[in-house]
C-alpha cells in the first residue's frame, strides 16, 4: 500500500488534472451572450453581395418570436431602416414595454449595400451623385441589380414587377446572399409573425402564397391597422408580384404582414409605435 505522502500527492495531481479539463471544458461550450438589462443580443445573419453585415437584434426571451424586418428595397426606403432603429432605441430604453411572453427580433437593413447607395460613407444622403437603379430610385436593388423582394420561394420568376416595370428576380430562388441570410434565419428562429416596413403606399397588406391567406394574418394585419390609422388591405392587385418574402412565408405557414409608410422620408413613429404596442398585446395574450 502506498505511503499516506504518495496517496496525498496522487489525491492532488487527480484534482489538478479534473480541475484543468473541466476549466477547457467549461471554455469551449458554446455560450449565449447575456446582454445588459435593455440591451439587445446582437447577431450578424449573413453578408451582402458587398460583403456589408445583415445584422440582427433581439430584445426579450418570451416563448413568442415576433421579427420586424426593414430596409429589404434599400436606399430606396431608407425611412423604413430608421424606423427600425428608432423603434429598437425605444426598446433600449423601455425595456417593459415587451411582455415577459414574447422575444422581438428587428433586422434593420436587409439590404445593407442598397442603403449604402444612398447614404454613402458620411452617412449623408447623396441622391445626387450616386449611380442609381432609375434616375429616381436609387439604392431599391441590390448589388447585383435583383429586387431581392422578389427572390424568394413564391411562384418565384426570373423576372418580375414593380410599377409596371420588369425587374431582375435573380438566377434563382434564394440565388442572393440576402434573402438566404432571412431565410436561414427564419428557419432558425420559427418567428410567430414577421412584419416588413416598406415604403410609400399608407397601408397594411396581409401575405398569400398558393393556398392563400393564413388566418392569424388577418387578425395581425387588423390589429396593426386599426391602431395604426393606415388602411388594411387584403391582397395587392395592383399588378402581379412574385417572389416576395411575405408571400413565401404563407407558404410555410408563418403570417407576414407589410406595413406601407405614406412616404419615403418620414417615420409616422407615433402610427406604428401604435400598431407595434397593438401586436404586443394581441401576441401577449395568444
Amino acid at each position: 500500500m502506498p505511503s499516506l505522502s504518495k496517496r496525498i500527492f496522487i489525491v492532488i495531481i487527480v484534482v489538478a488534472v479534473f480541475g484543468i479539463g473541466l476549466f477547457f471544458f467549461l471554455n469551449s461550450r458554446p455560450v449565449e451572450p447575456i446582454p445588459e438589462e435593455g440591451l439587445p443580443v446582437h447577431t450578424i445573419i449573413g453578408n451582402s453581395v458587398e460583403g456589408r453585415a445583415i445584422e440582427a437584434f433581439t430584445f426579450g426571451n418570451g416563448d413568442t418570436h415576433i421579427l420586424f424586418v426593414g430596409g429589404i428595397h434599400g436606399g430606396y426606403e431608407w425611412n423604413s431602416v430608421l424606423l427600425a432603429y428608432t423603434f429598437m432605441n425605444y426598446l433600449e430604453t423601455r425595456p417593459e414595454l415587451i411582455p415577459a411572453s414574447l422575444t422581438i427580433s428587428v433586422i434593420p437593413s436587409a439590404n445593407p449595400d442598397g442603403l449604402y447607395k444612398v447614404i454613402g460613407k458620411e452617412g449623408e444622403f447623396i441622391f445626387g451623385d450616386v449611380q442609381t437603379d432609375t434616375p429616381k430610385e436609387p439604392g431599391r436593388f441590390n448589388a447585383n441589380e435583383v429586387d431581392l423582394n422578389r427572390n424568394f420561394d413564391c411562384k418565384w420568376k426570373p423576372e418580375s414587377m414593380w410599377r409596371g416595370n420588369v425587374v431582375s428576380a435573380g438566377t434563382e430562388a434564394f440565388s442572393e446572399p440576402e434573402t438566404r441570410a432571412i431565410r436561414d434565419y427564419v428557419l432558425e428562429k420559427k418567428p410567430k409573425a414577421v412584419i416588413f416596413w416598406h415604403s410609400q403606399a399608407s397601408a397594411v397588406y396581409a401575405s398569400e402564397c398558393e393556398d392563400g391567406i393564413l388566418p392569424e394574418t388577418i387578425d395581425i394585419m387588423n390589429a396593426y391597422s386599426t391602431a395604426s390609422g393606415y388602411q388594411a388591405v387584403d391582397s395587392f392587385d395592383a399588378y402581379e408580384i412574385t417572389g416576395d418574402a411575405e408571400g413565401w412565408l404563407a407558404s410555410i405557414e408563418i403570417p407576414a404582414i407589410t406595413v406601407e409608410l405614406s412616404t419615403h422620408e418620414r417615420i409616422e413613429w407615433e402610427k406604428n409605435l401604435a400598431g407595434i404596442k397593438a401586436l404586443f398585446e394581441f401576441f401577449s395574450i395568444q
